[in-house]
């Protein structure tokens, strides 16, 4: 039973499979999921984890039994060393604080709608607290503010000025919760904005103190904030132009990741079209017969399907040849073919002198270096090199292939380069060479 693949198929499966076995992890990629599905189906388990890519590839020396040839080993880049990103950046945390880990102060229910009674409570309430936090008495400050926060959940000022009290006692976090639930109630309160930016800055959370200074100085600008707003601005700049960089960064290395990857996929493909090429050369490989021996510019014609079948058709049988002797291209690929043979018109690779396997040599005094059976072959005194029902040792409706009589059609004679005569009755017609096939 034959193989159903062609042999460059069957290398590129090899070089597939051969590096699923160095690194079994390249099965976890998407695009190889159809074949860890495969794998598993027949009960075979894969590795967890995604494979490392750097180094794919690299390094590996190929030892393929079917290749006359060892690859060498490819040499691993020098990998580029960065220094770590935080290192480079220098900021000024003077008047940064620890963050406070304490739990959450009460925050009373926002579904709660408060009574008029309740409305003049917790106004007193709050002047209470004014008065307790001008005198820098913050604790008591904050427990006023709270209760105060208890009658009326509504009040955005309450939680935003106990949320000013909480950064006076070092809690940064606290404030932070407050102002939040000051913004959730009023979205424009500047004054919650102006306390939460300053709790960021205790916590050194740069850019989030310069984003709500500046809202806060929008809304109602406010000296206090616009002082505050000049402070953090050089760190949150500094962080700025540092994200930048890192940016910039980021987008070289995986640039120069994608052409590493691409190069190594040219590097790969043109390992696997070396090895399809000779797979295809040796013998019983069903390709191309004297692939190894005809000069590299010439196998790019065999990458034409209609070219490669047509020939792979006349090299199996002979007498084929007359189904393409009306196809320009084909008469054409092939004459190209015979014309660089260094013996003139045979075939390298097969019997002594050239010609199809089984068939005679083509040199000086010996049997016909052309198609079996017929016509002549290059040199004098050699016996019958043509193609078969035609004359000697030319196409069919052309010339002898360097200057010898025309070849006739039918059984006609003719005469190669030399004199060599065929066998049959007919007269050829013209003199056209072989390079008029060009």
């Amino acid at each position: 039973m034959n193989c159903p693949f062609n042999p460059s198929e069957v290398a590129l499966l090899k070089t597939v499979i051969g590096c699923c076995e160095l690194s079994p992890e390249l099965l976890n990629l998407p695009e190889l999921a159809f074949l860890k599905s495969f794998v598993e189906k027949l009960g075979g388990k894969v590795p967890a984890g995604q494979p490392d890519l750097s180094g794919f590839m690299g390094g590996k020396k190929e030892n393929n039994s079917s290749s006359a040839t060892t690859t060498e080993p490819e040499k691993e880049e020098p990998t580029e060393v960065e220094s770590d990103p935080e290192s480079e950046l220098e900021l000024d945390n003077e008047g940064c604080v620890e963050p406070d880990l304490e739990p959450n102060q009460p925050m009373g229910d926002a579904s709660r709608e408060p009574t008029e009674e309740e409305f003049d409570q917790a106004n007193d309430l709050r002047s209470q607290a004014a008065v307790a936090y001008s005198e820098q008495k913050y604790d008591e400050a904050v427990k006023l503010f709270t209760d105060a926060i208890q009658l009326n959940p509504k009040s955005a000022l309450y939680y935003a000025k106990r949320g000013q009290a909480y950064m006076k006692l070092q809690k940064p976090n606290a404030c932070i919760r407050d102002c939040n639930r000051a913004l959730e109630i009023n979205p424009d309160s500047a004054t919650a904005y102006k306390f939460r930016g300053r709790a960021n800055r205790l916590l050194g959370h740069w850019e989030e103190a310069v984003k709500d200074l500046r809202q806060a100085c929008k809304l109602d600008f406010d000296e206090e904030a616009d002082e505050w707003l000049k402070e953090v601005t050089p760190n949150a700049k500094k962080i700025e132009l540092h994200k930048q960089k890192q940016a910039r960064r980021r987008e070289e290395r995986e640039f120069r990741e994608r052409q590493e990857r691409a190069r190594k996929a040219q590097e790969a493909n043109r390992k696997a079209a070396e090895e399809a090429r000779t797979a295809s050369a040796s013998p019983g490989a069903g390709g191309v017969p004297f692939a190894r021996e005809i000069p590299e510019e010439m196998l790019k014609w065999f990458d034409d399907p209609e070219v490669r079948d047509a020939l792979m058709d006349m090299f199996s049988n002979p007498a084929n040849i007359s189904k393409y002797v009306n196809n320009p291209k084909i008469m054409s690929v092939l004459g190209k073919v015979l014309k660089n043979d260094p013996r003139g018109g045979a075939f390298p690779g097969f019997g002594a002198g050239g010609g199809f396997p089984g068939f005679g040599a083509g040199d000086t005094g010996s049997a016909g270096g052309g198609f079996p059976g017929f016509g002549a072959g290059d040199t004098a005194g050699s016996a019958g090199g043509g193609f078969p029902g035609f004359g000697a040792g030319g196409f069919p409706n052309f010339g002898g292939s360097d200057g010898g009589a025309g070849a006739g059609a039918g059984s006609g004679a003719g005469a190669g380069t030399g004199g060599g005569a065929g066998a049959g009755a007919g007269a050829g017609s013209g003199g056209a060479r072989m390079d008029d096939l060009d």
